[in-house]
Parts: C-alpha cells; sequence; structure tokens
C-alpha cells in the first residue's frame, strides 16, 4: 500500500509523518525513510535538513546561504548532493514501511531520488509519503491521496498503521 498524504502548508503532514513512525514502532514495525524538519534560527526560517529516520544522520537539504550551482527553490539553495546522501541510503534500507518527508520541489533535483523512488512506486513495500500539491496528479496513480486537516490529523497515525498492518 502507497499512501501520500497532502495539505496546505502548516497544517500537519510532517507531524503526521512523525507520529506513525512512532506509533509503527510501538506496533514493532521496521520503519525507514527520512524526514526534512525546518532549520530555525531566532525566529527566521534558515533552509532544512534532511534527517535519516533510523540512523538519524542528517545534512542540510537547503539553506539561504549561496551553494554554487545549487537549484533554488523560493530563497533555497538544494545541496543535492549532501540530499542524496542521506534520503538514498535511508530510502533503500530493508524495511516493513518507507516513509518519505517529503516528495517536493526540493527532493525532485535529485535525479537518483526520483530514480530510487520510481522503483519504490513499482515495487509491494509499503510506503507513507508527504507530497507537495504539485505532484499529486504524477502520484495518485500509485497510492492513496489522503489529505490532512484540523479535523483528521490528531487520527490519522493510528489509522493509517492499521490500514497498512
Amino acid at each position: 500500500m502507497k499512501i501520500f498524504l497532502t495539505g496546505r502548508p502548516g497544517i500537519g503532514k510532517s507531524t503526521v509523518i512523525q507520529r506513525i513512525v512512532e506509533e509503527g514502532r510501538k506496533h514493532g514495525l521496521k520503519i525507514t525513510g527520512f524526514v526534512t524538519p525546518e532549520i530555525i534560527k531566532g525566529k527566521s526560517r534558515f533552509g532544512f535538513l534532511v534527517k535519516d529516520i533510523l540512523s538519524e544522520k542528517g545534512a542540510e537539504l537547503a539553506t539561504i546561504k549561496y551553494i554554487k550551482d545549487a537549484p533554488k527553490v523560493s530563497k533555497y539553495f538544494v545541496d543535492i548532493e549532501k540530499f542524496n546522501e542521506i534520503a538514498i541510503a535511508a530510502i533503500m534500507r530493508e524495511a516493513e514501511i518507507v516513509c518519505i518527508d517529503e516528495i517536493g520541489k526540493m527532493e525532485m533535483f535529485s535525479e537518483k531520488f526520483k530514480e530510487k523512488l520510481m522503483e519504490l512506486m513499482k515495487s509491494d513495500i509499503q510506503l507513507i509519503a508527504t507530497l507537495g500539491k504539485g505532484y499529486i496528479k504524477k502520484f495518485k496513480k500509485f497510492g492513496k491521496i489522503i489529505e490532512v486537516t484540523i479535523e483528521n490529523r490528531e487520527n490519522l497515525p493510528l489509522e493509517i498503521i492499521n490500514m497498512i498492518k
């Protein structure tokens, strides 16, 4: 089963993924993948990390600091090399569930990631991923799209764990 979480920015998609990982582990499920938490300095967002769920190894995915020849999304320069180093290893481990937070513009600059993601889509591996709005059409054929809302975000983690168990 492939489940894609979507919703407006700030609604709690990443929090739902983190809670799915916690709930899944309580149920003895082997979960791998990565998350992309914000880097906050003071009251400002400075960039994003890419962090391996299993090893907790992390690196800067994107930053407002200039990176030569790096693709740019909004004010952020995307470090594809560092992203690949963490993300590809994280999603290629043997697991019952792979979690990806997120499939979005920054991540899709990586050709290696796109290739491995398509391998995952065609496999029997269970996947739970947050999905940028621009990618819903492309990925809905692979699985179930669930919109995260204020009303459902508290109950979604356990509901999704029950769906995939």
